[in-house]
């Protein structure tokens, strides 16, 4: 039995007595406040771990309750996940690193949740002790976010400088510098990019090295905004950024006015103005984003609006030829992060085990022909009743495993959407790269029948969801479909397959997986 302590907070008591039923049947010690100000007390007394709490307490609301126990040092290392609300970053007083869950949450999503806040707070212990008595440490993101390291320093108050080493997705290594004094974030570097800007852009990398040095700071204050409030702010636009890239464009993208400057609205904001001036002595979307002194995504966010209103327009991207070297479908720096995000949570220099890739389709047939696709590619081994064609849409099966770099890949399970399987679809989503649901051309009608799979799985924590339509030779996806399905491509990736005789498929199943990749 854990002898981490887990509080639940809820007005309901009924309510709160069954997860708090549920969980201690999983192992864990748990007790149940009806109300914020009897668990601000049991918090105080008995320093829980995680404390799981509905948003609307009575007395002391769930986020008041954070952020007086994040105020104090006896509690203010423990973990929340909040019940009963959609929240964005920033939207609660909560730390960085809680979690946040809809009102008609399972009891197992509870407990994936559980497991994945002690998981963070067992790595933030660790590291706690490696630092020693001269509070240097060093680490990979991989392990901890550059939030939750800020954070960190936040609570201890510390000076010095953090030095962020990441791998991107194109293979670049960026250095990353933010300057701390006692705990607060007074400067921010990466290249030419300073302050906030520089800062909210370090919130998104994922995968590399960290190193923390004490050390006295020099320099003047490049960012004024307390480290909590500005925190706050990068982690609402890093979570816009990442639900609305779909509809924004690549940063390789030439961009221009497309209408006379004599034709510009003569007031603007300033932001608008600056975007416009850039827009005329550069080339593309990318040089606009690193020029302009707002942070990526507001600027992303203008140029998507001046697009829409018929003020600039972004031309075609060259794209170049895939890389010869490295995997077929993943290069190296992608091979780098799918290693780290299935080695995330796991002892240091422990085996790495497959990562996990659920395939859902809308009938035998679709997921029959999503593993003969596979099934041309090098390095992909097929399993044997998928290559005889033998899988029914009732069947939980290894569908495929693509090899990522020798002796680490991604195993592709075949989970079936009929109800009847519910229960299996919280385990199969577990630690899950991500769920792609293979659609007919008739994409309504196909993703109807995935409605109530797709509910669970895009509820547990971290969850990805791509929508592949498979299409025959010479078939088109009517503008009917594209209009009546526009949600899909708005809380997803929607990736159109043409599945022709005699034509290689790894370059379309390449830029299928590389969207895939965390």
């Amino acid at each position: 039995m854990s002898t981490d302590l887990i509080l639940v907070a809820d007005g309901n008591t009924g309510r709160g007595q069954r997860i708090a039923n549920a969980l201690e049947a999983a192992g864990y010690i748990c007790r149940v406040a009806p109300h914020g100000a009897e668990g601000l007390e049991v918090a105080l007394s008995e320093h829980p771990c995680v404390v799981v709490a509905q948003a609307e307490l009575p007395l002391v609301d769930a986020g008041k309750l954070a952020e007086i126990m994040r105020a104090n040092p006896r509690t203010r290392s423990a973990r929340f996940l909040f019940l009963g609300i959609e929240a964005k970053p920033g939207e609660l007083q909560g730390g960085v690193g809680d979690i946040c869950l809809g009102a008609s949450v399972e009891t197992n999503e509870i407990l994936d949740a559980v497991d994945i806040l002690l998981d963070r707070q067992q790595r933030i212990a660790l590291l706690e002790e490696s630092a020693g008595a001269d509070r240097e440490f060093e680490g990979e993101l991989s392990e901890l976010r550059p939030a939750e390291l800020v954070q960190l320093l936040y609570q201890r108050g510390a000076t010095g400088r953090l030095t962020l080493t990441p791998e991107l997705p194109d293979g670049s290594s960026p250095c990353g510098t933010i300057l701390v004094v006692q705990g607060e974030i007074t400067a921010a570097e990466s290249g030419a990019v300073r302050a906030e800007k520089a800062l909210f852009r370090m919130l998104d990398w994922r995968v590399g090295g960290f190193h923390f040095e004490p050390s006295e700071v020099e320099g003047g204050v490049e960012i004024e905004a307390p480290t909590r409030s500005v925190l706050a702010e990068g982690l609402r636009q890093l979570d816009e950024l990442n639900s609305l890239a779909p509809k924004f464009p690549p940063f390789e993208s030439p961009v221009r006015l497309s209408v006379d400057r004599s034709e510009l609205p003569q007031v603007v904001h300033p932001l608008t103005q600056e975007v416009l001036g850039l827009i005329e002595s550069v080339d593309c979307v990318g040089d606009v984003v690193d020029q302009c002194g707002h942070s990526d995504y507001r600027v992303l966010r203008t140029l998507y609006t001046l697009a829409d209103r018929g003020i600039i327009e972004f031309g075609r991207v060259r794209l170049a030829p895939p890389e010869t070297l490295g995997s077929v479908l993943f290069s190296e720096a992608q091979c780098r992060r799918l290693r780290s995000f299935a080695q995330a949570g796991l002892v240091r220099d422990s085996a790495v085990p497959d990562a996990k890739l659920l395939v859902v389709a809308a009938n035998e047939g679709m997921a029959n022909q999503f593993a003969a696709l596979l099934s041309k590619v090098p390095g992909a081994e097929v399993s044997p009743r998928f290559e005889r064609g033998q899988v029914c849409c009732t069947d939980l099966e290894a569908m495929a495993r693509l090899d990522v770099d020798g002796d680490f890949g991604i195993e592709l399970v075949h989970v079936p959407a009929d109800p009847a399987y519910a229960a299996l679809w919280p385990f199969a989503g577990h630690r899950a790269l991500g769920t792609i649901f293979l659609l007919e051309a008739s994409v309504g009608e196909s993703a109807a029948g995935f409605a109530e799979i797709g509910r669970t799985l895009t509820r547990l924590p971290g969850a990805r969801t791509f929508h592949v339509v498979l299409l025959a030779s010479g078939e088109r996806l009517s503008p009917d479909e594209l209009r009546d399905n526009l949600s899909l491509i708005d809380d997803a990736s929607l990736f159109l397959l043409p599945v022709e005789q005699g034509k290689d498929p790894s370059s379309l199943l390449r830029s299928l997986f590389a969207r895939i990749v965390p």
